[in-house]
Parts: structure tokens; C-alpha cells; sequence
């Protein structure tokens, strides 16, 4: 006999997930859950999608981090409610963390949320956290191997960024190679190449996350 013991965890999770889903939709709010490895750069793309975005949406973000607030703090000094999350040695987020977390926000204000989850990419992959959409940031300098590696995280994006992509010439990274493997796990998944440090692709990347709002506001009628 063969006992599942994860079974439990996540229809605990799913169940809260499915709350928070509908939590969102009843205000239509639009939730981006982001997913890398640590120093992909998941807090500079969101201060570059807030800079590109706040004057059409009121926008909030969820910090995910086993320790520290110091990801939190810098998209409050950009004047963004910021609310953070410390996990405590666990490698994801599950959603009765992130309604805790909401209902430290003020949900009627909000258009967009961002979910900063923890840096990994393995355990994140199969938390549902009520989010829309599961947005997936690999840079450049990780290679060009990781959807080999970590196939099913890049299976379930929505969308992929390529960030850090204007340090291209200085890394061994096969861009075709990376997109070939992509479209056999993924065939429609949108790839952004982008430096969110300089300003760099961030305006395709943001014009796709403002009409997915769109849908979400049309959908529910917000």
C-alpha cells in the first residue's frame, strides 16, 4: 500500500487557493504570481512593471522570502503598499500565507497584486496561490539549460522573461537552443527578453501583463 502523504497539504492548499481566487475575482483584482531562482532578478522586474504601470493601475505586492524584509522595503520606498512574507526555511509559498497577507492590504484599492514568491524552482511550481497567471524570469548568466533541468516550471508559465538578456555577449547562452526546448514544453508560452535594470523590453512585458488586468477587469466586471 502506498500512502501519499503530500495529498493532504495540497487539497489544504488548493482549498484556501480557491478562496483566494474568488476573493480576487469578486474585486477584480488581477494576481501575478513570479517565480525564479535567487538573483534572477524577480524585485527589479517588479519595481520596472511598477514604474511602467502605476499610472494606469493601483498595484500591491506580496514579498516571499525565507528571512529579511529588505525586498519588501524597497517597493515600499516606491511608494507601493509592500507586505512581507517570511517562510522560515520553506521553499514556496502556499496560499493561506497569501490571505493572510491580503488581508493586511486594503483588496477594494487594488488592480494589479504581485506575488514575489520565494526564489526556487522546483517547490513553487505546484502551490496554487489563487494567482491568474504564473510568470516565470530566467536571466541570462543561469544558462540556457534550465528548461532541461526544471521542465515544469517552465511547462506551467503563462509567460517567460529572459532578464539580464543585454549580458548576452558576455555569457555562453544559446538563445535558440533555450527557445527550442521551450516550445517543445510550452508551445504558445510569450518570451520578453529584457534588462529591468536599464529599461530594457520592460514596455512589451508590461503592455502583455496590462491586457491580461484588462480581461480580468472585463471578466469581472470591475
Amino acid at each position: 500500500m502506498k500512502v501519499d502523504l503530500s495529498k493532504p497539504i495540497l487539497d489544504r492548499n488548493e482549498r484556501f487557493a480557491a478562496e483566494n481566487r474568488a476573493l480576487f475575482d469578486e474585486h477584480g483584482v488581477f494576481v501575478l504570481d513570479l517565480l525564479a531562482s535567487p538573483g534572477a532578478g524577480k524585485t527589479s522586474t517588479i519595481l520596472a512593471t511598477i514604474a511602467a504601470l502605476r499610472d494606469r493601475y493601483r498595484i500591491a505586492v506580496i514579498e516571499g522570502d525565507i528571512a529579511s524584509d529588505v525586498d519588501a522595503q524597497k517597493i515600499k520606498a516606491h511608494g507601493v503598499p509592500a507586505v512581507q512574507i517570511n517562510t522560515g526555511g520553506a521553499c514556496h509559498l502556499e496560499s493561506d500565507m497569501i490571505r493572510r497577507a491580503v488581508d493586511a492590504l486594503e483588496i477594494a484599492e487594488i488592480d494589479l497584486l504581485i506575488i514575489e514568491n520565494v526564489g526556487n524552482l522546483v517547490c513553487p511550481t505546484d502551490f496554487d496561490l489563487g494567482e491568474h497567471a504564473k510568470v516565470m524570469i530566467l536571466s541570462v548568466p543561469e544558462g540556457h539549460d534550465k528548461p532541461y533541468k526544471y521542465p515544469n516550471i517552465f511547462a506551467r508559465a503563462e509567460a517567460v522573461i529572459l532578464n539580464k538578456y543585454d549580458t548576452m555577449p558576455v555569457f555562453d547562452f544559446d538563445e535558440n537552443e533555450f527557445r527550442e526546448v521551450l516550445r517543445r514544453l510550452n508551445a504558445t508560452v510569450p518570451v520578453f527578453p529584457m534588462a529591468a535594470t536599464k529599461d530594457q523590453g520592460v514596455a512589451e512585458w508590461a503592455e502583455w501583463l496590462a491586457a491580461r488586468v484588462e480581461s480580468q477587469r472585463a471578466r469581472t466586471g470591475a
